[in-house]
């Protein structure tokens, strides 16, 4: 039962992410489970010390602690399928949206490449209270707001207007909008919402460095790599080299110093295995 216990706990801390984490009702009903495991515990332990248990009770007892451990492990099972299978079709069904505009085409998945990539050599003190499944999901979602700009400026080969910008800035909040029917989503609006957000405080919105989650500086990082290295209609790819050199110089101002000094730690070559097959690097 201690096993159980623990196997439990670990299933516990797997579901607090976007596609797991259920209504307030279903997390009460998990840690009912869980005292009700520790119930179990104390009870096969009050037998074994105070009790003489026979054979056929140690036998019902074991079999209880082994039908406990097969439902555990058939669940982590499934919910890992659950998880994999439910980006899979995100990925497609983004994959969709960024057809829209050939400047995109591939921009989402390889932004969600290299956040998670990025998301291993960050510090556990960074990322403290940040969900890895939580953060694909953000990553790969963060540009779903384009759904809301017209094609004729997601298109648009040459130099946007300002009235344009003003369109094109909205987006952030767009994609909030609609991904707010989705309940189990709310934690990582704000990281969708806040990825323009410069740490100066002249980005999108204006927010100050403070209000900006460790989440959105991440994906900001990964976005910014993306679009300095991906082939737009209106501009030839730049090489690695010249993103990290773009990038160490807005450290500070447009991107968050700490991160992006552990962002240039990443070797070129895994950086370059995130690259989906629609995107071109030199």
């Amino acid at each position: 039962m201690v096993t159980n216990i623990t196997r439990y706990i670990i299933f516990l801390r797997s579901t607090h992410d976007v596609l797991s984490a259920g209504s307030r009702r279903d997390r009460l009903r998990k840690y009912l489970a869980l005292v009700l495991l520790i119930f179990f515990l104390i009870g096969y332990l009050f037998i074994a010390i105070f009790s003489k248990p026979d054979i056929m009770m140690a036998m019902v007892l074991f079999g209880g602690s082994l039908f406990v451990m097969i439902v555990l492990t058939l669940m982590y099972g499934l919910l890992d399928t659950v998880k994999k299978r439910s980006i899979d079709i995100a990925e497609v069904l983004v994959g969709v949206i960024d057809a829209r505009d050939p400047n995109l085409n591939g921009h989402s998945r390889h932004v969600q490449e290299i956040t998670m990539l990025f998301y291993r050599y960050i510090p556990s003190h960074i990322k403290t209270g940040i969900n890895p499944v939580s953060l694909e999901y953000a990553a790969l979602m963060h540009d779903v707001g384009k759904l809301g700009v017209p094609e004729a400026i997601l298109n648009k080969p040459a130099k946007l207007t300002e009235e344009e910008w003003e369109i094109m800035r909205t987006h952030p909040k767009v994609g909030v909008k609609i991904l707010k029917p989705l309940d189990s989503f709310a934690s990582i609006r704000d990281w969708i919402l806040y990825h323009h957000e410069r740490i100066d405080g002249n980005g999108y919105y204006k927010a100050k460095a403070m209000d900006i989650p460790v989440a959105a500086k991440i994906i900001a990082i990964a976005d910014t790599y993306s679009a300095i290295t991906m082939r737009r209609s209106y501009k030839e790819p730049r090489t690695h080299e010249d993103a990290i050199k773009i990038i160490s110089e807005v450290a500070g101002t447009q991107l968050d110093k700490e991160l992006v000094d552990i962002f240039l730690t990443i070797p070129k070559e895994e950086l370059e295995k995130c690259i989906p097959t629609q995107v071109s690097i030199k």
